[in-house]
């Protein structure tokens, strides 16, 4: 019997990107990376609900920085599925900071800074269900 390793990730189109209006040429680019986008929507959130989002970041120095910005404007919010979806997200997404990030990644092409670096991704299977599950659960 062949295992599959299909997976879910959670992907965030960030307020820099969408002002852009970098969305849809953001997504294209996932779907051309094999990635499937089960669901998604566009939505605004609140500073008190980025608060909770990045909670596992609170006691770091940027959290506050970090959470008035993906408060800042419109989001888009994106389930992603393929095999290894969050490795393969984290590879395309690229580094944190633009500068360091590796030539044709989403944050080298359109990340302005490392606040402002366009997407955001969950880092291990077991965030993205909680990351999924903040967004998408009923």
């Amino acid at each position: 019997m062949i295992m599959s390793n299909t997976e879910q990730t959670l992907s965030i189109i960030k307020p820099d990107a969408v002002e852009r209006n970098l969305d849809k040429e953001i997504k294209e680019i996932f779907k051309n990376k094999g990635f499937s986008i089960v669901n998604e929507k566009k939505i605004k959130i609140e500073k008190s609900e980025a608060e909770r989002f990045y909670k596992v970041h609170e006691t770091k120095p940027f959290y506050n920085d970090l959470c008035a910005y993906l408060s800042s404007g419109p989001i888009v919010v994106m389930i992603l599925e393929k095999e290894n979806a969050v490795l393969g997200n984290r590879e395309l997404m690229g580094a944190t900071n633009p500068n360091d990030a590796e030539e044709g990644t989403i944050r080298k092409k359109y990340g302005i800074s490392i606040d402002k670096n366009s997407v955001h991704g969950s880092d291990s299977v077991e965030n993205a269900k909680i990351e999924i599950d903040f967004f998408f659960k009923d």
